[in-house]
């Protein structure tokens, strides 16, 4: 991984959203190894016997970038969050796929636990997701409670931490808690349905 600080990451960025076509490419390494983690973390917890590489997952994500490029960057945290929802979308889609191949046959019920939602590293049988049935409740969720939904999504896609998202989102850090506690709530709630 190449070393570099939060402002150059955010000095490539903004000089992409301006114009500069190799700054994206420039960014790539200060951003992969980080980028792979969040990859393989959601791999791991997707349910399907289609295995979608990190790598794949991660050049796919890049690829889709190139339609964010007018955001208005502020920051690697910002890079982060949009690049977790973009996985999030790849994910659904290739659960999706799977899906329409086995026509639900192998579809199995989630099983949840007092610490579901809240371990996003757990790779325990218990703390795997169906991808789909998240998605429909986070489509949910955001339709009722956009702000908490994109904290939560920012959490558990991008690994941000509370410090992050609050700087972010540009709310108290003590919201951020908040928000992520009712989030977790709710999708416990949804899910267990």
């Amino acid at each position: 991984m190449a070393s570099s600080s939060p402002q150059q990451i955010t000095q490539l960025l903004v000089a992409w959203r301006n114009g500069d076509e190799a700054a994206l490419g420039q960014l790539m390494p200060f951003v992969y190894d980080e980028l792979r983690r969040m990859a393989h973390r959601q791999i791991r917890k997707k349910r399907t016997d289609r295995v979608l590489q990190t790598t794949a997952l991660i050049h796919e994500a890049y690829l889709r970038l190139g339609g964010y490029r007018q955001v208005n960057w502020q920051e690697r945290a910002q890079f982060f969050a949009i690049s977790a929802t973009l996985m999030r979308r790849i994910l659904v889609e290739y659960a999706r796929a799977d899906m329409r191949l086995k026509r639900g046959g192998k579809q199995q019920p989630v099983s949840l636990d007092a610490n579901f939602l809240s371990l996003p590293d757990s790779t325990s049988e218990q703390h795997l997701l169906d991808i789909v049935a998240l998605d429909e409740a986070m489509t949910r969720f955001e339709a009722l409670y956009p702000r908490q939904a994109r904290v939560f999504e920012m959490h558990f896609f991008a690994g941000l931490k509370n410090k992050e998202m609050a700087k972010v989102l540009d709310r108290h850090f003590n919201t951020i808690g908040r928000d992520l506690d009712f989030s977790r709530a709710w999708l416990r709630r949804e899910l267990s349905r």
